[in-house]
């Protein structure tokens, strides 16, 4: 009697190809659909990623802290999805912060789970206003993508083909320097690629330096997700996403990214509009 195989387990690479793959047509849809179907986007990347920031803290925080900071999270995000502009869910977001230093500084807890809903909130916002409901959020978040995804992919595989001396051992023991240049190189052509036809207000050098720094400060915030689980003795900040971890270790560069891009154009063009200081004119 034939008996059938049994399939060969996935590795990990394949494993993180697929889901790569699957959740950039996902980004990439929501993106261009824009309106409340981004911002719903916006706001379960936030929420996710609070949920894996308490996770990772949770022995050190008292879980009336910790809820405290759920419930405030749950308000700004659901103001976020109805569409309020970042200049009023800022001051919410920093009313909430204190709010939550206040009860940890009573129960004489740390300040993580501040922390996190500080980041967690934060992204959401620069995500969703980044974005907007205009072309150039659109662009802006096309281009948000590009530098983050050709820094991520080919910091990866450059530096797994290549190797080299450690970027930073102590905190994120496989990364490398020529993974770090490789990406970098890689964000700069792949950013000024989607920036290509795109009407703006800048010349083609300052876009190359705005996406130096975008891929330089996604890569540190790489290294600041790292240096979190390594203080909590975590590998993965969860295991929602097959052969990529958590939301966290997906999103760790892109977050720093879109606080940059977004405090930039917030002083350029103000909080509610910041896409439109490299966009749209």
């Amino acid at each position: 009697m034939n008996q059938s195989m049994p399939k060969p387990a996935r590795s990990n690479l394949q494993q993180r190809v697929l889901s790569g793959i699957v959740l950039i047509v996902l980004a990439l849809a929501l993106t261009f659909a824009g309106g409340i179907w981004y911002r719903l986007l916006a706001a379960a990347i936030s929420g996710a990623v609070l949920y894996e920031w308490l996770a990772m803290t949770s022995a050190t925080q008292p879980a009336s802290n910790r809820w405290v900071a759920v419930g405030f999270l749950a308000i700004l995000l659901i103001l976020l999805v109805t569409g309020q502009p970042a200049s009023f869910l800022l001051p919410v977001l920093v009313g909430a912060v204190l709010v939550v230093l206040a009860h940890a500084s009573r129960v004489e807890a740390s300040y993580w789970t501040m922390a996190g809903l500080a980041y967690a909130g934060l992204l959401g916002i620069a995500l969703a206003s980044l974005r907007g409901d205009d072309s150039a959020g659109l662009q802006a978040t096309l281009f948000l993508f590009a530098v983050v995804w050709a820094t991520d992919i080919l910091a990866y595989f450059t530096g797994r083909s290549i190797g080299g001396p450690k970027l930073a051992p102590a905190i994120s023991p496989g990364k490398t320097w020529s993974g770090a240049v490789g990406g970098t190189i890689a964000a700069v052509l792949a950013g000024l690629g989607v920036a290509y036809g795109f009407s703006s207000p800048l010349g083609w050098v300052a876009f190359a330096g705005l996406t130096l720094v975008l891929s330089v400060v996604s890569q540190a915030g790489d290294l600041f997700e790292s240096w979190i689980k390594r203080r909590f003795g975590v590998k993965d900040s969860s295991n929602l996403i097959p052969g990529h971890g958590g939301v966290m270790d997906r999103v760790d560069g892109l977050a720093t990214a879109a606080f940059i891009l977004f405090a930039l154009g917030a002083l350029l063009a103000g909080p509610d509009h910041p896409a439109a200081a490299f966009f749209g004119n």
